[in-house]
């Protein structure tokens, strides 16, 4: 299996998993709409590697980017993509705990 390389990580794509599920699954912040090729609202920038497309996607896509929803990964690629930012949640701590 082809691994995937992100500013903030390096994982392998699970059996039947596209590259935006296996890019959601690994915490990265990618934006979707469609999930097939029509909106280019997944659209991200390819640094190193090689993807192919089953049927060419309808959405706009420039020299240097793919489409993780419908691309098929032939071999390692590398992303200009991040993990999501994580915000702490309020309620995962204590507020009132006292302080030593």
């Amino acid at each position: 299996m082809p691994h995937i390389t992100t500013h903030d990580t390096i994982f392998e794509l699970k059996a039947g998993e596209t590259l935006l599920e296996g890019l959601e699954r690994t915490g990265h912040d990618v934006e979707y709409q469609c999930r097939s090729g029509y909106c280019g609202s997944c659209r991200v920038k390819i640094l190193s590697g090689r993807v192919d497309y089953d049927d060419f996607p309808l959405a706009f896509v420039a020299p240097g980017e793919i489409l993780p929803c419908c691309c098929k990964v032939t071999e390692d690629v590398k992303l200009d993509c991040r993990t999501a930012k994580r915000e702490p949640d309020l309620f995962e701590t204590d507020l009132f705990a006292a302080e030593d």
